[in-house]
Formats: structure tokens, sequence, C-alpha cells
């Protein structure tokens, strides 16, 4: 792979094709980073999250990586968490420096060596559940979730409706939370999370945000190696 000067890193983006909010905030919470985008288009071209949108970003992954193949890239993100804890294999992409969003959830928590959560989410309440089982598995216990049960529109979320899901969490599991996860990558949480953080006295981990860090310890470690 040829170096990267100093200081930035390439990585590549897979985005489900009606996803605008990933590519809003990763620029922004990353800022050394430079992301080079694929769109997931399903076979259907539905955006409504279910088994048939979830199956069609999965098939659509290799034509989307191959558009990225002549690109000099550190990783591949696939930028939709549910893709990532709903596939049959724990990788829905067999390519090693491809890391799916609940990957990089999962790796900011152990970061931070965050083993007890609470979890809101925009998905039906069945995606909802799929994903606490996902969590159980990987070590994290989900003390509390919280969804809007919704399948589509996640970008035309307002924060206030982000802000009374999360109140909505029992205020004993919060207490006892290390870390509040708000996952997925179409809803807008980035101007959400500081004012979050100071009400819950809680580090709040948001899909991108977690994205976002990984590239940023990545950069780290590339940096690191270029001294």
């Amino acid at each position: 792979m040829p170096h990267e000067r100093h200081g930035t890193l390439r990585a590549g983006l897979l985005v489900p094709w009606a996803n605008t909010a990933v590519e809003e905030e990763l620029p922004r919470l990353a800022t050394d980073v430079v992301w080079h985008t694929a769109r997931l288009m399903p076979a259907g071209r539905q955006t409504a999250l279910d088994t048939g949108f979830l199956d069609g970003l999965r098939e659509a992954l290799p034509d989307a990586l191959d558009q990225l193949s002549p690109l000099p890239l550190r990783h591949v993100y696939l930028a939709c968490t549910s893709a990532g804890f709903t596939a049959q294999q724990p990788r829905p992409v067999p390519t090693a420096s491809t890391i799916t969003a609940f990957d990089a959830v999962l790796d900011a928590l152990k970061q931070q060596r965050a083993s007890r959560i609470v979890l809101a989410t925009p998905y039906p309440h069945e995606i909802a559940d799929i994903e606490v089982a996902a969590f159980a598995e990987q070590g994290v216990t989900v003390l509390a979730h919280v969804s809007l049960g919704v399948e589509d529109g996640y970008g035309g979320l307002a924060a206030e409706q982000i802000a009374a899901l999360v109140a909505r969490l029992p205020q004993r599991a919060m207490e006892e939370a290390h870390q509040v996860v708000l996952s997925c990558t179409g809803w807008h949480t980035l101007s959400l999370i500081p004012a979050l953080c100071q009400q819950y006295r809680r580090a709040v981990l948001s899909s991108n945000l977690a994205i976002a860090s990984h590239a940023r310890r990545s950069l780290e470690e590339q940096n690191a190696r270029a001294l």
C-alpha cells in the first residue's frame, strides 16, 4: 500500500443509498481522514429497514467494494450498524480491512472498558432486540434499551425526538451504565451528544462517532509508524 502523507488517512465508506447523515457527520468528527464513498443500493431499491433491505445491502457489497478497489485505503467502513449485527456471519464482508459500524462500536466500548451500556435506536423493535442479543454475545450487557420502532426516515428525525427517546431510559440503568449508545448511522446525533453527556453525566457513543474514533486511532498508528 502506498504511504499516505503524514497527518492524513484515506478510508472507504460503504453507505446505504438513502443515508446522508453519515457523510455529513464523519468529516466533522475526523477532519484528518479523507473519506471515499460508495453507495449500497439494494436490488429492490427499498429504504425501509427490514430483512429484504439488509440482505440487499449485503448483496450490494461486492460491487461497492470493487468501486473502491483502485484506491489506497487503510480501511473500508460499512456504514450501516444493523447490517453488521444482523448478519449470519460475524463479519458480512470477507476482507480483513473492512470494519462494520457495529464492529466500530464494539471497538470503541472496548477502548473505554465499557461493558455495561444503555441503548437507544430508531429501529423496529425486533431489530433492536437482535442488537441487544448481539451485544451480549460480545460481552456487553445492555441494562436497558429503547427504540422508536420505525422502519424508515431516520435522517428526518428531529433532535427533540432523539432526546425524548433517550429520556425514556430508566434512571437506575442510566446510573449503572458506563456509556449511552445511540445505534444507527442514519440519524443526526452529532449536535445532540454534548447536551446528552452533560445531562446524564455519561459518555455518549453514536455509530458515526465510533467509526470516526476507529479511523482516528488508525491514523495515529499510521503516523507512529511513519516516524
